[in-house]
């Protein structure tokens, strides 16, 4: 509970915690994390379909590259 609290409590204020209040306290941040990781997966699930311009091995995936840069063929502000 301590690790998980991020450093909002320490050992001495756990321990001497009522043991309602440590187990409140303990679901409250539990909660908090549940809700985080849905939100982490919900987020993660919305880009599966998107098509990534750089693969996981950093290397540029140029048929995306070429066709999301359509867009902006001949476009430029310099003359």
């Amino acid at each position: 509970m301590i690790f998980h609290s991020k450093g909002g409590y320490d050992f001495y204020t756990i321990y001497n915690m009522p043991v309602w209040l440590r187990k409140f306290t303990f679901s409250e941040i539990d909660k908090y994390y549940k809700e985080e990781d849905a939100a982490t997966k919900a987020a993660q699930s919305k880009t599966k379909g998107a098509k990534n311009m750089v693969d996981s091995d950093g290397k540029i995936n140029t048929p995306s590259f070429a066709e999301a840069s359509k867009a902006y063929k001949g476009k430029t502000s310099y003359k």
